[in-house]
């Protein structure tokens, strides 16, 4: 039996071929790919500086995430390994279970969440049991993950009929979040977008930027 350190001991084999570019890369492209995670962890936290300035903690830990997601992707693909696979796939599931936390609306919680407090406990407790569920059937991460995609693309989709359209991808994710998040929880700022460079630019990074509302006598 191989270790579960051992390479293509994973459970998973993408498409792209192995070892085509390299003797120790498995995948190479979907691994050097994975190089846009460690540049997306620090934009994410330069571009959105105002809501740090206010909501420093949810911020931090998505960028820290994030970047842990990059370092355990890279790791799977370079290998194709069991624990490669289980570290990939549980980065990416504690990122959602967070982002959940910090910034799932509240007028979408059940009826029995009275506070964001009750919701932190109802999301990690339902994230550990799926942790601990993996390491008998890692199977089972990927339904989880699926479950989470589509809850997510519905409540993209509710909101999008009241709030502007953004590109649905994992770059502008956070940004539409955070977007929800300052229109629900702050409401003494006003959400505006912003893109970077520019907005003229064909491909552009959109961030959210802090107006302060302006109260009327």
């Amino acid at each position: 039996m191989p270790s579960v350190f051992s390479y293509q001991s994973a459970e998973v084999d993408w498409c792209e071929g192995n070892f085509e570019h390299s003797t120790v890369i498995a995948e190479y492209y979907n691994t050097i790919s994975n190089v846009s995670f460690f540049v997306l962890s620090p934009a994410l936290l330069y571009l959105n500086r105002q809501y740090r300035q206010q909501r420093a903690l949810p911020l931090y830990f998505v960028s820290g995430l994030l970047f842990c997601v990059g370092i355990f992707s890279m790791y799977f693909h370079m290998t194709l390994s069991y624990v490669g696979q289980l570290l990939d796939e549980l980065s990416i599931l504690w990122t959602l279970a967070v982002a959940y936390s910090f910034w799932y609306p509240r007028v979408y919680f059940p009826r029995c969440i009275k506070s964001r407090k009750h919701f932190f406990w109802l999301s990690g407790v339902t994230t550990v049991i799926s942790t601990l569920m993996s390491f008998i059937k890692p199977a089972l991460n990927a339904y989880v993950l699926n479950c989470i995609a589509f809850h997510l693309l519905y409540l993209t989709w509710c909101e999008l009929k009241k709030h502007v359209l953004i590109a649905m991808s994992l770059l502008y994710c956070c940004p539409l979040v955070i977007y929800f998040d300052v229109n629900y929880e702050m409401p003494s700022f006003k959400p505006k977008l912003g893109y970077w460079p520019s907005d003229s630019w064909p491909v552009v990074v959109p961030y959210v930027a802090l107006e302060e509302s302006h109260k009327q006598c």
